[in-house]
């Protein structure tokens, strides 16, 4: 599992190249702080007053050489730090080609991310899969307010600003989870508004992708299939997606193969059955002010219903 290192662990040559730009900048500007000490501490003792002497010491009220020296030495500074900037900018976000289509669209809501995969169709939810090593083109959308999607080991954050598309380019350099979150406020579970990205194999990808492409089958017999039943009774299917059913509703997160997702509520739960269950009794006791509605489902309403979605995965 990755941490939030951010600077102190760049995992993707962007964040490489925004961390070394902060190396560059703090070394000079330790650079300045030293010469700027040493000078006053210099002043300071070579012109204190002296025994014996008095009046005023000697008045310098001019000096064309020390005027250019302290104008063109802060000119050389943000010169160097704009040609750094300007270096790293062209490394972190070069333009893609115009005919270029987007791999991957994240969309914020609130308080949750929409993942959609053009090329396959495949649509999922607060989890961004993809293979390690490649550079990945991805759209940012947001579908009410200003998110701003950050995942500090990959890159910058940038916002998900309504009727206006942004792009950036993510890669993860190795395999493993990455985690990142909202990071411009946007309403009461801003704070529960995480991410993750995980990055794979190749294979391992291309695998999990086939998989999410395909069409669950639908339970005809059983506790599951009784489920089915149930998710279409109490409206469940207005607000969220089940592929291969009339679930067809992009409101919430879709529940296609939710059960292959490590979390729930954008992170707010680790995906288990019982934690699925706890979520459909009261979900604003775990996330206060969520937008799902609390159905006053009965026990044996949710155990059907958990068991419908786990039977996806199966």
């Amino acid at each position: 599992m990755k941490n939030l290192g951010g600077l102190f662990n760049p995992s993707s040559p962007q964040m490489e190249a925004l961390a070394d730009l902060t190396y560059y900048t703090i070394a000079i500007s330790v650079v300045i702080l030293g010469i700027i000490v040493i000078a006053v501490a210099y002043i300071i003792i070579r012109f204190r007053k002296k025994t014996g002497e008095e009046g005023e010491p000697y008045q310098d009220f001019g000096s064309l050489k020390l005027e250019i020296t302290w104008t063109l030495i802060p000119v050389a500074i943000v010169a160097v730090l704009f040609l750094l900037t300007c270096s790293t900018m062209r490394a972190v976000d070069p333009p893609p080609s115009a005919d270029r289509e987007p791999d991957i669209i994240i969309i914020g809501h609130q308080w949750w991310w929409e993942i959609i995969y053009p090329e396959s169709g495949v649509i999922t939810a607060n989890e961004v899969h993809l293979p390690a090593g490649k550079t990945l083109l991805a759209r940012l959308e947001s579908i009410d307010v200003i998110h701003d999607f950050w995942v500090p080991e990959l890159g910058r954050k940038i916002d998900l600003i309504p009727g206006h598309p942004n792009y950036m380019w993510i890669v993860a350099a190795e395999p493993g989870v990455y985690l990142g979150a909202c990071a411009e406020f946007c309403g009461a579970q801003h704070a529960n508004m995480r991410i993750r990205v995980i990055a794979q194999t190749e294979e391992e990808f291309s695998a999990w992708l086939t998989e999410q492409a395909k069409i669950p089958e639908t339970p005809s017999t059983g506790i599951a299939a009784e489920g089915a039943k149930i998710f279409q009774e109490v409206a469940c299917m207005n607000c969220h997606t089940i592929a291969g059913t009339p679930a067809a509703a992009r409101v919430g997160p879709s529940l296609t193969y939710l059960a292959t997702r490590d979390t729930i509520g954008a992170g707010v739960l680790t995906n288990t059955p019982d934690n699925i269950a706890k979520w459909l009794k009261n979900p604003a006791k775990y996330k206060p002010g969520s937008l799902m509605p609390n159905k006053k489902l009965t026990d044996e309403q949710v155990n059907a219903i958990v068991a419908n979605l786990e039977a996806q995965d199966e």
